[in-house]
């Protein structure tokens, strides 16, 4: 068969995107899963941190299910979801539209550059859930925020939320950065264990300052990467809720593939949910001959470059001087 895709990314964490609503695709749950495994191999022409699929949907205007490179079906990714909102927006001509995920409806809108003419979104993160039975997580807790874990770490505190998808997120100082404590961490509870049998994302934060924060995650069926949207948006949350940033307001958040900023609503009742605001950017797009039985034996046909890349790097450019003066040459 034809299938055509497009290379993209949000901070750095890189998707192929694939219209199943306009070309007319049907795959199977088994199809997605081996295309994710075959195209996101980093050892592919392709690879990347995974597929986000696009498809039509009864009440929104698209539906997004996304695949990790592990062939992992992921209940929601921010940065994919500003890709899949700014497609969706070009196609159907519109500014602001909503999308089904797998846990709810979400608002995109396309919004004001970011930094030096970058396409830029906005896209809502909801439910937030602190409930650990929601996670799941297996512990003698109801909820937990910025509590100690002695079964993971006796020195730091953790949070646990899931934005849907589960995150377990710790403050730290530089010198936890430069360690090698959360690889450690983020292997244990990804691997068997008993207290996230499902595994979670594991984000180490470090404060800036007023408004500012640096993020690095360790993404479930991926591992580290870049940035991680569900990640950067509920640490943003925590730093709120540990009152080192406040709601409502823009907070500046840094990644190792770039920035983004976040303002985490305050919807009353111990309600939240977030805006993550960063770029949507196209790297190529690629026609390949493939067969769904043997995906990784494909052929690519063709392949174009868009030129917004260029644009991006300005972003990673500032972005990495700030976390290399703040981060990593201040510990």
């Amino acid at each position: 068969m034809d299938l055509n895709l497009i290379k993209c990314h949000g901070s750095g964490n890189d998707f192929l995107l694939i219209d199943e609503m306009t070309n007319g695709y049907d795959f199977t749950e088994e199809e997605r899963q081996n295309l994710a495994l075959a195209l996101c191999d980093r050892k592919s022409a392709f690879g990347a941190d995974g597929i986000l699929f696009v498809l039509s949907s009864e009440n929104c205007d698209a539906r997004m299910r996304v695949f990790n490179a592990d062939g992992s079906e992921a209940s929601m990714c921010g940065n994919g979801l500003r890709c899949v909102g700014r497609y969706v927006c070009e196609l159907l001509d519109k500014e602001t539209i909503v999308v089904q995920t797998m846990k709810a409806d979400l608002r995109v809108c396309s919004q004001e550059s970011i930094f030096e003419n970058i396409p830029t979104y906005n896209v809502e993160i909801s439910p937030v859930l602190f409930q650990l039975d929601q996670l799941p997580m297996n512990i003698d807790r109801t909820t937990l925020v910025n509590e100690s874990i002695p079964e993971i770490s006796d020195h730091l505190t953790f949070s646990a939320l899931a934005v849907p998808n589960p995150h377990l997120i710790s403050v730290v100082g530089t010198e936890h950065i430069l360690s090698n404590e959360q690889k450690s961490i983020a292997e244990t509870v990804n691997g068997p264990n008993n207290l996230f049998p499902d595994g979670v994302n594991v984000s180490f934060v470090h404060p800036l300052e007023k408004g500012s924060i640096y993020v690095r995650t360790y993404e479930r069926g991926v591992g580290f990467t870049n940035a991680c949207g569900t990640a950067m948006s509920a640490s943003s949350l925590v730093t709120c809720l540990l009152q080192q940033n406040e709601f409502g307001q823009e907070i500046d958040v840094y990644n190792n593939g770039g920035k983004v900023r976040v303002v985490v609503n305050e919807l009353g009742e111990g309600r939240y949910n977030m805006e993550l605001i960063g770029n949507a950017t196209y790297l190529y797009q690629s026609q390949l001959e493939l067969s769904l039985s043997n995906p990784e034996q494909y052929h690519e046909v063709s392949r174009q470059e868009f030129t917004e890349e260029a644009m991006y790097e300005h972003l990673q450019n500032h972005a990495k001087s700030i976390v290399e003066s703040k981060v990593f040459m201040s510990a």
